[in-house]
């Protein structure tokens, strides 16, 4: 085999000259650590769950995503009905500018709400909402709604559903402990702070959003302790979790990390 380059999976693995007189192998170690794993793993992943939890921006949905794709599992956000939720709630006067909470109000209105996934992202009816919901304005109130535990009962019910045939990839704050404590896999991941607030407000301003780096970061603050200081299903590592900081990894490294995680424990 000389020069050729490898194409799995939409990777390219390159840089390959393997002359079996010598057995003289060049090439990125990395890359041949990733391409033995996508031989060994692409494969028979049982019927598992794989819930992901963990603070907000650290890229738990773009990991879950390529999770779900590489191994074709159902992609599930539950963030996404959270704040599908606190949309609701504000278009509908459930919840004023310092977050106070008409919670029976709420709670009766959402007996009738359509809230679901479909083409494209989250729909309130056939309203595609994935672009209000991205916003900070929701992202100020949506950790006050999840508090709400007629709200968490909501989101998990409609979870749930979904987790019934399992291999399904799903990644919120309270997965692993709450929605699905059975889970095969979980996986807790974290990040810096700053690092996470730079990759908020770059992902905001994608969107064309005008935003302060200072203003995004003090709102993942004030989340990171909402989340971990609520009465119910309060963000916390499940006992059996598996901690991954990503705080200076590519989303190439995370997925050969989940990988080699995959491989060991169900021995494939």
């Amino acid at each position: 085999i000389s020069d050729r380059a490898f194409v799995i999976n939409n990777k390219n693995f390159h840089e390959y000259n393997i002359r079996f007189t010598n057995i003289d192998i060049f090439g990125s170690l990395h890359n041949i650590l990733y391409f033995c794993l996508i031989l060994m793993i692409h494969m028979q992943i049982p019927d598992i769950i794989i819930a992901i939890d963990g603070y907000s921006s650290t890229g738990k949905s773009s990991f879950a995503k390529i999770i779900a794709n590489e191994f074709s599992f159902l992609y599930l956000d539950s963030g996404a009905l959270y704040r599908g939720v606190t949309l609701f709630a504000i278009e509908n006067g459930f919840i004023t500018d310092d977050c106070t909470i008409d919670v029976p109000g709420l709670e009766k209105a959402m007996e009738n709400l359509d809230l679901h996934f479909g083409e494209g992202g989250t729909y309130i009816g056939d309203r595609c909402i994935e672009k209000e919901i991205r916003s900070l304005a929701v992202a100020g109130k949506v950790s006050p709604i999840a508090t709400v535990p007629e709200v968490r009962t909501f989101v998990d019910r409609k979870l749930r559903e979904f987790g019934k045939n399992k291999r399904i990839v799903m990644d919120g704050r309270d997965i692993g402990t709450t929605v699905f404590p059975d889970a095969e896999l979980k996986i807790f991941m974290t990040a810096e702070p700053m690092i996470r607030a730079e990759r908020r407000a770059a992902e905001m301003r994608a969107k064309g959003q005008d935003v302060d780096i200072n203003d995004v970061l003090k709102n993942l603050q004030e989340r990171d302790y909402i989340d971990s200081h609520r009465a119910t299903s309060p963000l916390t590592q499940a006992a059996d979790a598996i901690v991954l900081d990503n705080s200076h990894m590519t989303m190439e490294d995370q997925m050969v990390w989940i990988k080699e995680i995959i491989r060991e424990r169900f021995g494939l």
